[in-house]
């Protein structure tokens, strides 16, 4: 039995994962949904990226979890990533999900083309959070009118300073019992087909493995069952 720390990515809340808590379940695992501050029923929480490990840090020492594997979806790689070498010994593995990396001293936009200009901008201009995307944002994506229509009722505005804010890691990231999950369309352009260059370095330790799905960027949403069969076999390893 493992304990699965699920973290899903901006904007989003607990409730993201509730097509795929039960397959972890029913598997014979423990399975902790976790809503970052400031978000979804933590709305109003102040928020930094430092919260956010914390966050899940709290979470692994609240509930005594130990053979803990930690999961994060897009934004929530980072401080998954970060959280994942504090608990310690707690930890089985670290499954990242289609996500963001984290990289000392780098905040989640620091890699974005304009180094995030543009979302430290639509921060200042929406009160400190980064608003919520439009329902167009989840085209192209594999998901179900309704499946979109859930991802746009249940987001809240993102604490802006979690998105601007720098991780910081003690060690090589490379040196975790690592999976990265690559979501790509079907048809997708071959460079998107493959990871981003930080991913692809880390993919070369020998810790990390690299697992493609065939679907967009919210497969809890589009593939809750096959999503949830990956992430059992990476606990087996």
């Amino acid at each position: 039995m493992v304990n699965f720390v699920l973290v899903a990515g901006a904007r989003l809340g607990a409730w993201a994962w509730g097509e795929v808590v039960p397959y972890l379940r029913a598997a014979g695992h423990g399975a902790y949904p976790l809503t970052l501050s400031g978000l979804a029923d933590k709305r109003g929480v102040p928020a930094g990226q430092a919260t956010h490990v914390q966050d899940i840090v709290a979470e692994v020492e609240r509930q005594g979890l130990r053979d803990v594997v930690l999961v994060g979806h897009s934004y929530s790689g980072i401080p998954v990533g970060q959280a994942a070498e504090r608990i310690g010994d707690r930890l089985a593995r670290v499954v990242f999900v289609d996500s963001s990396v984290p990289t000392d001293g780098e905040s989640f936009v620091s890699a974005w083309p304009d180094g995030g200009a543009a979302v430290k901008a639509s921060i200042a201009e929406n009160g400190g959070f980064w608003p919520l995307a439009p329902a167009a944002h989840y085209d192209g994506q594999g998901l179900t009118d309704e499946q979109i229509a859930r991802l746009v009722c249940g987001s809240t505005p993102h604490p802006g300073a979690t998105l601007t804010e720098p991780a910081v890691l003690s060690g090589p990231l490379g040196e975790l019992p690592a999976t990265y999950i690559l979501c790509v369309m079907p048809g997708a352009e071959p460079d998107d087909a493959e990871p981003d260059d930080d991913v692809a370095e880390l993919l070369t330790s020998k810790r990390w493995r690299l697992v493609k799905m065939d679907t967009g960027h919210w497969p809890m949403f589009s593939q809750p069952r096959e999503l949830a069969q990956i992430l059992l076999n990476a606990a087996e390893e």
